[in-house]
């Protein structure tokens, strides 16, 4: 497969009163064209910050992209001008926002707002670019479009208005699509509404996918790759079978047992993570894990662990994959 996008060594800092917040610490990853791949972890972890990096959404000051690369289609996108990457934001990579209630411009209609971007990239105006609106309407099942676009943001249910911002995302048929936390604040049977539509439109029109979200449980039916982050770094990314069968970091293996499972032979409470994420004003020099880790040794506060192959795409940074490490194995909620 084409490789659509890749991000090398990427670093993003806000630069505040209180000092350097190191947010995304060298940061490597990429995504095929038509794939899927998930980025996992607490709030905070860098998550958001990374994909709006690599958008070039980053307010500056005082954020700053302070070093890496990000290879978008071949090209590097880091120091392009605003005005060139106006031209690819939006036509060629599209996001959809946590919250479309404050993403959505509320005294606009719908119509207006999905039409702007058609205007902008297209060239579209007028009945083209209202009968390409109702289109994508359309796309993302919402019924009645032609009486939907003349309506505003508030009177959308918060499902509807993410399927907007789905269908906003998708007016030019963007190659890569960043869909961050689509699914926060909606009850669990429009999240599978919002899930299935998107695996049908990366199957439709060969869209690829980045899903951003802090539950491991719902990449799984969407993506072939996940990604773990911690502190502003990935310890661990692998396939789906990768991380939920053969998962070697003990933050990815706490992860796991907080996700609720039907299949469990053990009752009782959900086990959580003991601890709060590093401050990253000032993090640790060893692993950003380890002080809330059960397994921490002396090396993982003294020193960052590098990356070690577990299988071919599988790989962790975790001191217990050295040899003289001892022997800690994964236990599930059973």
């Amino acid at each position: 497969m084409q490789r659509l996008l890749e991000v090398k060594d990427l670093r993003t800092s806000f630069f505040t009163y209180a000092g350097e917040v190191k947010a995304v610490d060298g940061v490597s990853f990429h995504i095929d064209q038509g794939e899927a791949i998930g980025i996992v972890g607490e709030s905070g972890c860098g998550k958001s910050v990374t994909v709006q990096t690599v958008m070039r959404l980053i307010p500056t000051p005082p954020g700053k992209i302070v070093g890496g690369s990000i290879n978008f289609l071949g090209r590097d996108i880091v120091n392009i001008s605003e005005k060139e990457m106006q031209s690819i934001r939006g036509k060629e990579m599209g996001m959809i926002f946590q919250d479309p209630m404050t993403s959505l411009n509320p005294v606009l209609t719908v119509g207006l707002q999905l039409t702007e971007v058609l205007k902008q990239h297209e060239g579209l105006s007028g009945q083209a670019a209202n009968k390409r609106a109702i289109e994508l309407l359309n796309l993302v099942g919402i019924s009645n479009p032609e009486s939907r676009l003349k309506q505003y943001p508030h009177q959308f249910s918060g499902g509807m208005r993410q399927r907007v911002m789905i269908a906003m995302a998708l007016t030019c048929s963007p190659k890569l699509l960043i869909a961050d936390e689509p699914t926060t604040a909606l009850d669990v049977t429009i999240q599978a509404q919002i899930l299935d539509l998107l695996r049908n439109l990366k199957e439709k029109i060969n869209t690829s996918v980045i899903l951003i979200t802090h539950d491991l449980g719902i990449v799984a039916d969407l993506c072939s790759r996940v990604i773990v982050m911690y502190g502003g770094k990935i310890v661990e990314s692998g396939s789906i079978d990768d991380i939920y069968y053969h998962p070697q970091h003990p933050y990815t293996w706490g992860l796991l047992k907080s996700i609720p499972r039907l299949d469990a032979t053990k009752k009782g409470r959900l086990v959580p993570i003991p601890g709060t994420p590093p401050d990253l004003l000032n993090p640790p020099n060893g692993c950003r894990f380890a002080p809330r880790c059960e397994h921490c040794m002396q090396v993982c506060t003294d020193q960052m662990p590098e990356y070690s192959p577990i299988n071919d795409g599988h790989q962790v940074a975790c001191w217990l994959q050295h040899p003289q490490a001892p022997k800690v194995a994964f236990e599930g909620r059973g």
